[in-house]
């Protein structure tokens, strides 16, 4: 446990990924499905049936600090819940740029809720603050499958968007 400035008890990123029973995911970070639409009718969608919704739990620590370049086919709407704020990275098809913070700050333009539109790269990062995780959670809709999920290559991606070499390099696996 550490202590703020305002005697306020912040729980370790271990805590919270025990509380929240969270596992590595693929993208980096942490994550759990919390949710799924299963008294609603199946979606279909090009690659199969789709739940209409799923939710997860979706966390960064300083030891997985990136959430690198996907693509996701259905909408996200994220929220954010607590710890250091996260930056969104966002390309999108027509190759504009978007930088987004998702935290607490409201003040400062920091946001609550981001809204991602599927087909649009995202990348994530956390951001420097009193603990060492970032928590947010996802809606998707259609529910979230891994099969409508890319992950990003620096060369396609690179090819793709030549004028975000050096962010793709940044955050992106391999």
């Amino acid at each position: 446990m550490t202590i703020n400035a305002f005697d306020t008890h912040i729980p370790d990123a271990e805590a919270v990924i025990a509380a929240l029973a969270l596992e590595p995911h693929m993208e980096g970070g942490f994550y759990r499905r919390t949710f799924q639409s299963d008294h609603h009718a199946m979606v279909e969608i090009n690659g199969g049936k789709r739940h209409l919704m799923t939710s997860i739990y979706y966390l960064l620590t300083k030891d997985s600090p990136i959430g690198h370049f996907h693509l996701n086919q259905s909408d996200i709407v994220h929220y954010y819940h607590l710890g250091n704020p996260i930056q969104y990275s966002l390309i999108f098809p027509d190759g504009t740029l978007n930088t987004v913070v998702m935290g607490s700050d409201v003040i400062a333009g920091q946001c609550l809720q981001l809204h991602v539109p599927g087909g649009v790269w995202k990348a994530s990062q956390l951001m420097n603050g009193l603990a060492e995780y970032g928590l947010i959670s996802e809606a998707v809709s259609p529910g979230f499958d891994f099969a409508d999920m890319e992950m990003g290559s620096r060369q396609k991606l690179g090819v793709q968007f030549p004028e975000h070499a050096e962010l793709v390099g940044k955050l992106t696996q391999g």
